[in-house]
């Protein structure tokens, strides 16, 4: 995709992502992959002040341009790209539930088979290690494994996807899913599903949102008059 069409793309996501209500300020930050390497929000600027030609844009090995220096997170965003090439997009967002749970440094079990919509039977919580750090790239990445989400203790949320929009969506659908999952704990533990229940979820989920893989059967036609 054009870099310019990315550039808006990203800076259009990283607002969106306040008006869901995911970040305050200048919290979170967000990426896509592009030809020269990845685009990357700026470090603590307010996202309503900011053009398409602010994001920075970062090589592989750490090198930018920009006229802003990239999100201080850079690190977690240039790792996941380099290790998962099936990702096209990266969200980070201190959210209000998904960073309530991570403050417990607890994993989210199968209390809701659409922990299946994140890549297994239950979305973890990577370890906790300083902002920016090396550290904290390591341990999202081992949590990461097999996932398109994860929780950073006593941080907030990380959600992987093919594209800006997508992986927005997806990150929505998280925070939801953190909330459900706070105020069942409200009432006590919640029901894990079992791990047979789960393996079927997950069976059906590799086709969840994809296109028909043939063409569907026509309909029958309507009876005449009798």
């Amino acid at each position: 995709m054009n870099e310019n069409v990315l550039r808006a793309g990203l800076l259009d996501t990283a607002r969106e992502m306040a008006h869901c209500g995911l970040n305050a300020g200048t919290a979170g930050n967000a990426s896509v992959r592009c030809t020269r390497g990845f685009l990357i929000t700026p470090t603590g600027r307010p996202y309503d002040e900011l053009s398409p030609d602010d994001m920075a844009l970062m090589g592989m090995d750490g090198s930018w341009h920009g006229p802003f220096a990239p999100s201080s997170e850079w690190r977690i965003h240039r790792d996941i790209l380099a290790a998962r090439p099936d990702v096209g997009a990266v969200l980070h967002a201190h959210s209000p539930f998904a960073t309530a749970l991570a403050c417990h440094r607890r994993a989210i079990p199968a209390f809701h088979y659409m922990i299946a919509r994140f890549g297994g039977t239950d979305v973890r919580c990577a370890p906790y290690a300083t902002f920016g750090t090396q550290a904290l790239s390591d341990g999202a990445i081992a949590a990461l494994e097999g996932r398109r989400a994860c929780l950073l203790a006593n941080h907030g949320m990380l959600v992987l996807g093919g594209d800006l929009r997508g992986t927005l969506a997806l990150a929505v659908e998280f925070e939801t899913l953190c909330e459900q999952y706070w105020r069942a704990c409200q009432l006590g533990e919640p029901h894990i599903l079992s791990s047979a229940e789960m393996e079927e979820v997950l069976a059906l989920f590799k086709t969840y949102g994809q296109p028909r893989p043939t063409a569907p059967t026509p309909l029958a036609a309507e009876p005449g008059p009798a």
